[in-house]
């Protein structure tokens, strides 16, 4: 008589919190403001908002845009926010920095408006392996969100778990 092969993880109570699920979804979209400065250095208020005025930007539609200089340009406080006005009517979200700000700041709005209380006194694993780019700080923020509620919280894949965390 053949054994059968019994998956325990499948049976098992655990809970699988996957970060990778909750990457953006949306093409991210870099604009480097230097290309609208004379020289890529000096901003010339009036020409700087003609250009603005001038431009398509629909092209953005539903796009997650990163504003950033590339030069070394001493630039206004309000040259990212004039930039910005323009891309609210069709930018999904709008950040200053780089392409890991806007995922971080992404994951950060995301990771606040989850409702954790759905994995209170439950074991978890914390999916550590993943195909894209889930920036390591925010493991830290997914397990201050999940501790207050997780009965324990592991680290990997079920075959392979590491313990983080275990209620008292």
């Amino acid at each position: 008589m053949e054994e059968q092969i019994v998956n325990k993880v499948a049976n098992s109570s655990l809970e699988v919190f996957d970060l990778e699920d909750f990457f953006p979804q949306e093409t991210l979209v870099s604009i480097d403001i230097s290309q609208w400065l004379l020289e890529g250095f000096i901003l010339k208020e009036k020409d700087f908002r003609t250009t603005l005025k001038e431009m398509d930007w629909s092209v953005y539609q539903d796009k997650g845009i990163v504003l950033y200089c590339s030069t070394d340009a001493i630039l206004p406080a309000w040259t990212f926010a004039l930039v910005s006005t323009y891309l609210l009517p069709y930018a999904k979200q709008i950040i200053e920095g780089s392409t890991q700000d806007y995922i971080l700041h992404h994951y950060i709005k995301t990771l606040n408006q989850i409702d954790y209380s759905v994995y209170l006194n439950k074991p978890l694993i914390l999916k550590g392996c993943s195909k894209k780019a889930v920036p390591q700080s925010v493991y830290t923020l997914a397990i201050q969100k999940l501790a207050p509620f997780a009965k324990s919280i592991m680290f990997g894949e079920a075959c392979s778990a590491v313990p983080l965390f275990k209620s008292k």
